[in-house]
């Protein structure tokens, strides 16, 4: 990769032209032996030689001029980029943290300009140890630019060099080279994106120039700490999102006004539930108390309204107070997947299909790989009677991923939505088999539910399932499914005492899925008293 100048440094040394080669020796002299091109009879005076220097450089620099300032492909200027994860040039995987954390600084940074595309990190990080061609990446990702970098650190002596391509045409924008100390970590995050942003030529207003300058933290070991805390919370399992605690928590420790760690640790605590099986009650108030620390220090940190946000829906059940939230994250970064992808969630709870398809497709706009994002556009299209979509998303979501739980789970429930129940107990299947179930009892299970949908039909299939949830659930395994999980399987089968029974066992475990109280498998129920006045606790208007 060229360094910086390297372009106009051999312009000025050869008078070539980048990308046109230079004519062969022999063909010189054959010119010169035709008489062509004239020789010089004599020496030249010292004048003349000064002349035709000046000559020369001024030719330069018009060309230099020229390609920096035509409005030809190379200065046209780029509203959407993909930053692929930069290269740990250095070779120490304890220093992964350092190459993936700069990359996802700077996708951040850039993401804030409300006037440039910038792809999620969920998705170019899908590109991570390979090599791709900018070109095939532009095209996959309807990209413009494509940004690379390597990092090489050496002791305290930082090296980072990127290279940016013109994702259509292949040809090189820019490259720079930058030779920092460690300590200057945090300002180099922002000096890069205000190269990388002159050099697309977005135009920035002053307010978009304050964005880029913006440094969330002067105290480069809370900065280093806090990418430490990223790498691990994009890891996505139960210990990686405690490591990711431990290292959100000691960046606050080292810096108390750092609101971006406070906004990673409410994210963290968010995870909880989910990945480690921590109880709500102990997991979304501390999520909320540290979302809450976050905006009291900067009230415009998109990712602290979008953590909030995602509290009061799914916890405190203060649906009008999460869907502000959700508005004003998106208004503060329209390039934000995630607040796009929770609101879209929250709409699609509220059973607001369109408006929640809308914001899905936002999502995926921005993170056109992201597994989760595309699984729920097939969960959507199968709330809205759409099947066929709904199928033909699913299936094209597992084809990017075979191996994502979500993608077969939503495809089971998309097939039992179609009768289709021997599909469904195929998806079943590998679902559990992903989820870490011993293959002998999966297959178990699996003709279980087969046999039991051959002899008594859907009503048999339905039955056999809550038997092996019921097992589950006695042997306290850590795959048995949530309450109400099994209330829906009671609901389809009509058995509504042991539905509501399970409902009410969800409220007292405030467990986050009662928001999707409005799904259309407990509709029978909603003339029962006992469920109105379920829907009224858990905060739904009557």
């Amino acid at each position: 990769m060229p360094a910086a100048g390297e372009t106009e440094t051999r312009i000025l040394a050869t008078g070539e032209m980048p990308g046109r080669p230079t004519a062969p020796a022999k063909a010189l002299d054959g010119r010169r032996a035709s008489g062509k091109t004239k020789e010089l009879s004599r020496p030249q005076s010292r004048t003349g030689i000064r002349m035709a220097a000046a000559s020369v450089i001024a030719v330069a620099l018009a060309v230099s001029a020229y390609l920096f300032l035509s409005p030809g492909k190379s200065a046209t200027a780029k509203n959407s980029i993909a930053v692929l994860p930069f290269a740990n040039a250095g070779g120490d995987p304890n220093m992964e943290y350092l190459s993936d954390g700069i990359t996802e600084s700077l996708i951040n940074s850039l993401s804030q300009l409300p006037n440039l595309a910038v792809k999620a990190r969920s998705t170019v990080f899908r590109y991570k140890g390979q090599q791709p061609d900018p070109q095939k990446v532009g095209s996959e990702l309807n990209v413009q630019a494509v940004l690379n970098g390597r990092v090489v650190q050496r002791g305290d002596d930082l090296t980072l060099s990127l290279e940016m391509v013109d994702a259509k045409s292949g040809d090189h924008i820019w490259g720079e080279q930058y030779n920092r100390k460690l300590s200057d970590l945090v300002t180099l995050q922002g000096e890069i994106a205000r190269d990388v942003t002159n050099r697309l030529r977005v135009k920035l207003s002053g307010a978009d120039e304050q964005r880029l300058a913006k440094n969330y933290t002067a105290n480069t070991e809370a900065y280093q700490l806090y990418l430490r805390g990223r790498f691990h919370w994009n890891r996505r399992s139960a210990a990686d999102v405690r490591k990711s605690m431990e290292y959100f928590q000691q960046a606050i420790n080292r810096d108390p006004t750092y609101a971006l760690a406070y906004a990673g640790l409410a994210e963290a605590h968010i995870l909880m539930p989910g990945y480690a099986g921590v109880s709500p009650h102990d997991a979304f108030p501390k999520a909320k108390a540290a979302a809450a620390k976050a905006l009291e220090i900067d009230d415009t940190l998109a990712e602290a309204h979008t953590a909030l946000a995602d509290v009061r829906y799914e916890y405190d059940w203060d649906f009008a107070g999460a869907e502000g939230g959700f508005k004003r994250a998106i208004e503060l970064n329209p390039n934000n997947p995630t607040a796009h992808h929770w609101y879209g969630e929250y709409l699609m709870a509220e059973q607001r299909f369109e408006e929640a398809l809308a914001e899905l497709k936002r999502a995926q706009e921005l993170d056109p790989l992201s597994m989760i994002i595309n699984s729920l556009l097939g969960l959507i299209y199968q709330f809205m009677g759409r099947h066929e979509e709904a199928l033909e998303q699913l299936k094209k979501t597992i084809e990017m991923d075979p191996n994502f739980p979500r993608a077969h789970l939503f495809l089971a429930q998309t097939y039992e939505h179609r009768g289709l129940f021997e599909e469904a107990i195929s998806e079943y299947e590998k679902l559990s088999l992903l989820v870490g179930m011993p293959a002998e009892e999966v297959s178990r299970d699996a003709r279980a539910m087969r046999q039991a949908y051959e002899t008594r039909g859907a009503s048999g299939y339905y039955r056999k399932q809550i038997e092996i949830y019921e097992r589950l659930r006695a042997a306290k395994s850590p795959f048995a499914p949530p309450p109400f999980v099994l209330a829906g399987l009671y609901a389809q089968l009509g058995e509504k005492e042991q539905a509501l029974a399970l409902l009410e066992k969800s409220y007292e475990q405030h467990d986050p899925a009662l928001v999707r109280l409005k799904a259309g498998i407990f509709d029978p129920r909603r003339s029962d008293p006992r469920f109105a006045d379920l829907m009224h606790k858990v905060g739904f208007p009557q």
